[in-house]
């Protein structure tokens, strides 16, 4: 395997995470159009947050290169000091936002499972269920050794707090499992839009979107209200997809009514964003 494709997948990490921030209007989310539901950020702080991490894609692809053949558990360990170091990186470009955490964790696993599987198969034509079976190997027993057998008291993340009050299991659920939600929904409307060959990318993203919010256990909304909240969130993503979604005047008008809605009520869908920018990365991946 080349530098060259190394390059290629990070360059298709960072271009999901601004096509995600891009899509406009998302429902309580930061867009081109408003900040959504958040006070402390913009879509230039999400400019900044992507610049800062461009690097950190490329050497998680670069780690999955080294591993290929050997322990996928062991190439999952390696990554972690890359993702503390990239935190870092991100909030001193945000002035200590939050804004692409959970992306660090999932599109970091992806570059290196990707990597590895081309190098595994020598081919850059590796599909995304080869791609998520790997991501399932290097992470497996998580969930068990994070949130069932977690064993402390103070300084709980809000996955770990909600994992002890709900039992949902989150991004760490998501990884594990190999991205259930998104190969099952989104991806394949992702793909479906795109044959159409009629339609606006952003339409598409947004769209997709939608549908992931209808059906996505989403811990940030969780952290933020409670599963009461959730609830309503799937219920509305539901009504405006009956009316068309943002391809008809009516659903455009509900989206843009959510969205009002959504800041209103402080409520910020971040866990659907993330696997929207999940679901972009692997449909780049594909072509």
């Amino acid at each position: 395997m080349t530098e060259r494709w190394i390059q290629t997948i990070s360059q298709k990490a960072l271009l999901s995470l601004l096509y995600e921030v891009s899509a406009s209007p998302k429902p309580g989310l930061v867009d081109r159009f408003n900040q959504g539901a958040h006070k402390d950020m913009d879509f230039f702080t999400f400019m900044a947050s992507s610049a800062a991490l461009s690097n950190y894609f490329n050497d998680c692809a670069a780690e999955g290169l080294k591993y290929a053949g050997q322990n996928p558990q062991e190439l999952f360990q390696a990554l972690r000091s890359l993702g503390m170091d990239a935190e870092k990186s991100m909030f001193e470009a945000t002035d200590n936002v939050n804004t692409h955490k959970g992306l660090v964790f999932s599109l970091g696993i992806i570059c290196a499972a990707a990597s590895c599987c081309m190098t595994e198969n020598e081919t850059k034509m590796v599909t995304t269920d080869t791609i998520c079976e790997k991501v399932s190997f290097m992470t497996q027993g998580l969930c068990l050794r994070e949130l069932t057998y977690m064993n402390k008291s103070d300084a709980l993340t809000y996955g770990e707090k909600l994992y002890q009050k709900y039992g949902l299991r989150g991004i760490r659920g998501e990884v594990e499992s190999g991205f259930p939600t998104v190969r099952k929904y989104s991806l394949p409307e992702l793909k479906k839009l795109k044959s159409m060959k009629t339609l606006h990318l952003n339409d598409i993203l947004v769209q997709v979107l939608l549908h992931l919010m209808a059906v996505n256990e989403d811990t940030n909304i969780v952290a933020r209200h409670d599963l009461e909240t959730l609830e309503f969130v799937h219920h509305k993503a539901i009504k405006v997809l009956d009316l068309g979604g943002i391809m008809t005047p009516k659903g455009l008008q509900m989206t843009h009514e959510m969205d009002r809605e959504f800041i209103d009520r402080n409520i910020s869908p971040g866990g659907s964003a993330d696997l929207l920018a999940v679901t972009v990365m692997f449909d780049l991946l594909s072509q």
